[in-house]
């Protein structure tokens, strides 16, 4: 995958309704259409691109190099296809602020519905959390989440869309996941992650420091009061130093406690562990890094990206007609191949019942 960076700034106010309707439909056909000519793993696999997704946000008509794209695409296609959830096989989960802190109990009335069996929804679930932990605490690069949507199918195949944003600078950053080929969710984990610049974050994630991730876990193992003494007596000269002012000692010694007492076996539980936040994380790595000399990564594993024109009339105002044009178009060819394959499906029932 290339990789580079694009602005993606902060812009004020909503899709207007009348582009948000039609993003909607656009977004629902375009989507049918790939599930019927590819199949619904195509279409995970094309939301985890991170620059398809930017293509299919310029097709949809919203401004290219806006955060909001992120969110309205996203809002569009859960919208947009919720009637069709069933028919097609994916079902969608999260969205912004609120929405996507009720991820787990979305997919867990998919559940209820018989949509999907109660071992991939705590698989699911589980997975949500580990996503989020990940970006949010494991790769330190200054982002704070708002967004988390996840689409995934009945046998447990998933995409996770989720961004970001650098308030003092109002600045967003998306991260791109999926399940296929995911070999582990600590090691280079990311599709692909578009961001306004690189930036030098910790990175606990990067393959390069598996022995790192392996002592911070027997570091959080270690006595509470060791380690604490540790972590006041470290002040380095380093791109996130730590000093005690940084920390309520009294919290950070109860979130020591409960990890000792879990005793996680690997760099996954001891991120999953409720409270560990990005400041113990910190803690723990630098501690590792004193006592054991284990490395520490600062590289950024960050990406990169017209149809219809822009709300904001980059780079022409929207074609409100052609834009139309367009849904009827794919309309009318996703209800033919919707009609081909029943048709094909009944000649096949003729020929199974002739033998």
């Amino acid at each position: 995958m290339k990789t580079g960076s694009v602005d993606l700034p902060l812009h004020g106010g909503n899709a207007p309704r009348w582009l948000f309707e039609r993003m909607k439909k656009l977004g629902r056909e375009i989507s049918l259409a790939i599930v019927l000519e590819y199949g619904r793993g195509e279409l995970l696999k094309r939301l985890s691109d991170p620059v398809w997704f930017q293509s299919l946000g310029c097709v949809l008509g919203f401004d290219w190099h806006s955060s909001g794209l992120t969110t309205t695409v996203t809002g569009a296609l859960k919208e947009g296809l919720k009637e069709e959830e069933k028919d097609i096989g994916l079902f969608f989960a999260g969205g912004k602020g609120k929405r996507a802190v009720k991820t787990p109990q979305d997919i867990e009335k998919d559940a209820e519905r018989g949509f999907i069996s109660n071992e991939t929804a705590n698989k699911l679930v589980r997975t949500s959390r580990l996503v989020a932990k990940v970006d949010s605490n494991a790769l330190q690069d200054g982002y704070t989440l708002y967004h988390h949507f996840m689409v995934f199918d009945k046998e447990g195949n998933w995409t996770v869309v989720q961004q970001g944003m650098k308030v003092e600078i109002k600045y967003a950053r998306r991260y791109h996941w999926s399940s296929e080929g995911l070999e582990s969710f600590v090691r280079d984990p990311h599709k692909g992650i578009i961001t306004q610049s690189i930036e030098k974050p910790l990175n606990l994630v990067d393959s390069t420091i598996e022995k790192t991730r392996e002592k911070i876990v027997s570091v959080a193992g270690e006595d509470t009061e060791i380690v604490l003494k540790e972590i006041k007596s470290i002040n380095l000269p380093s791109h996130h130093p730590l000093y005690p002012s940084d920390f309520n000692i009294d919290y950070l010694r109860k979130i020591l406690r409960r990890t000792r007492e879990l005793n996680p076996t690997d760099f996954e539980s001891l991120l999953l562990v409720n409270g560990l936040g990005e400041k113990t994380l910190r803690a723990l790595a630098l501690v590792s890094n004193v006592v054991f000399g284990s490395e520490l990564s600062f590289r950024d594993p960050a990406l990169f990206s017209f149809a219809h024109g822009g709300k904001d009339g980059y780079p022409f105002p929207v074609d409100k007609y052609t834009y139309d044009q367009s849904i009827e178009i794919l309309r009318s060819a996703v209800e033919k191949a919707k009609i081909g394959e029943i048709e094909r499906l009944h000649v096949l029932k003729r020929l199974e019942e002739l033998i």
